[in-house]
């Protein structure tokens, strides 16, 4: 079976992975805002440890209501615009579409599922240091797996074959417990964004330091034991996942996560999902954030100064 992709959001994430299945040779459309004319006319452009590559004629469109209807839909817009969905989504959608949410955050799917009750939704946890430094322009500098998880798929098979499409494509792929894969996820997100606006740093000198590396790990583990809390009897994730994050951000390269360019250009930030409903959760499962919950009411503070 051969499938028909469509990307909400080809940014950073969309434009990275979709690029890859596209210059695969998968069948993508793209959903471009104020970089449609361009790539329209010179293409997309991605910059790539795992090897550069160029789209010189890429399906884009500014508008949904002229794409095809696609069995697989990425959307990889900020959280912070999924109120846009209820009117992007129905264009691409047939009876069978199955609806990849690639975002950071805990809920998506829950919410999107109530707004669209038959859907098939699934979530995608990218593990990527990728921007978007130009028109039609991604470069991508560290890591690059992509997890996958059903939340209400009821096809085994076809997530199997995304999952394979990113593999031939050259994406590192695979298909887990999607609840847990979001928390496991979490563990990075909420310290390494959050930090990083606060004290206006990257992630490089916030390991370098003693005393903040001290306080990403702190946080680390009030995350991993919120959600064993939350998990009880579906999964549990082990304190050392926290070392080996640790690990792999200190030998990372230096790197401005999503957040803090959303911060840097003045834009609203991702605090829904991947802090208050975080914390929500914990919360009803009997675990109280402390940290996790300082540093939420920070980012409140910092968003309201330029958000007015």
């Amino acid at each position: 079976m051969t499938l028909k992709y469509g990307v909400i959001g080809s940014g950073a994430i969309g434009g990275y992975y979709g690029g890859k299945l596209a210059h695969s040779g998968k069948e993508v459309h793209f959903l471009f805002h104020s970089d449609y004319n361009y790539v329209k006319e010179n293409g997309l452009r991605v910059d790539s440890v795992k090897g550069n590559f160029h789209l010189d004629s890429v399906l884009a469109y500014n508008n949904t209501s002229e794409m095809p209807k696609c069995d697989v839909v990425f959307v990889c817009l900020k959280s912070t615009n999924n109120k846009l969905l209820k009117e992007l989504l129905p264009p691409l959608l047939h009876k069978d579409t199955l609806v990849i949410l690639i975002q950071n955050g805990l809920g998506l799917e829950a919410d999107l599922q109530q707004d669209f009750p038959n859907l098939r939704i699934a979530g995608g946890l990218a593990f990527i240091c990728s921007s978007k430094i130009g028109e039609g322009y991604i470069a991508h500098f560290d890591e690059g797996k992509l997890n996958l998880g059903s939340y209400s798929c009821d096809d085994e098979s076809l997530l199997k074959l995304v999952c394979s499409d990113f593999q031939q494509a050259g994406v590192e792929t695979r298909i887990l417990q999607l609840e847990m894969a979001r928390w496991m996820k979490l563990v990075w997100n909420i310290p390494y964004n959050g930090m990083t606006v606060v004290l206006n740093t990257t992630t490089d000198k916030l390991m370098s330091n003693t005393h903040t590396e001290n306080l990403l790990r702190k946080m680390m583990l009030e995350v991993i034991n919120g959600a064993n809390q939350v998990g009880k009897g579906r999964f549990t994730i082990p304190e050392t996942y926290a070392d080996g994050i640790l690990d792999m951000t200190r030998h990372m390269v230096p790197y401005s996560p999503s957040m803090k360019l959303d911060y840097d250009y003045h834009r609203p930030l991702e605090i829904d999902y991947i802090y208050s409903r975080p914390i929500l959760e914990a919360g009803k499962a009997g675990y109280d954030m402390v940290c996790v919950s300082m540093l939420e009411e920070q980012l409140r503070f910092i968003e309201s100064q330029y958000l007015k």
